[in-house]
């Protein structure tokens, strides 16, 4: 097995979001890994509205999305990571997510499972799905809600 040098971890300020950090961080600490928290925003209702997927929280603004990675950035530590990044982006959920993996290279992306299991997640895609898919790196998608 190869050890994990860079994980990036998605959040949107959610208790969800957060046992997804606290889980990252566990295993950024058990492979002395960097832990590289991110965050996706809107600039604008405008740009939110036009995504039909509502499985994620909304968020609005760099100054929301800075907050969420400020108690994501508490949770790492506090689960052990001690190497930790904080990244934001403009964007959808997975736009974001994607984005900021090929740009630290990361070796895993941990995300929570919120949306896969539901209906607008099995007919329109959901971010864990998506970003499974999507992404040229391990994925872990961590049981956060039931």
């Amino acid at each position: 097995m190869s050890t994990y040098q860079k994980i990036v971890v998605g959040t949107d300020g959610s208790k969800s979001s957060l046992l997804a950090v606290e889980r990252a961080a566990r295993i950024a600490a058990a492979f002395d890994a960097t832990l590289i928290i991110a965050s996706a925003y809107y600039e604008d209702n405008e740009e939110a509205s036009k995504t039909l997927r509502q499985d994620s929280v909304t968020i609005l603004g760099d100054d929301t999305a800075q907050q969420n990675l400020a108690a994501g950035e508490e949770a790492a530590k506090a689960a052990g990571a001690t190497k930790i990044e904080k990244s934001v982006r403009p964007g959808t959920p997975v736009e974001a997510l994607m984005g900021i993996v090929n740009e630290h290279d990361a070796d895993l992306l941990v995300v929570g499972n919120r949306g896969i299991n539901s209906l607008t997640g099995r007919l329109l895609g959901s971010v864990p799905a998506d970003v499974a898919r999507q992404s040229d790196c391990d994925v872990m998608i961590v049981h956060t809600v039931d």
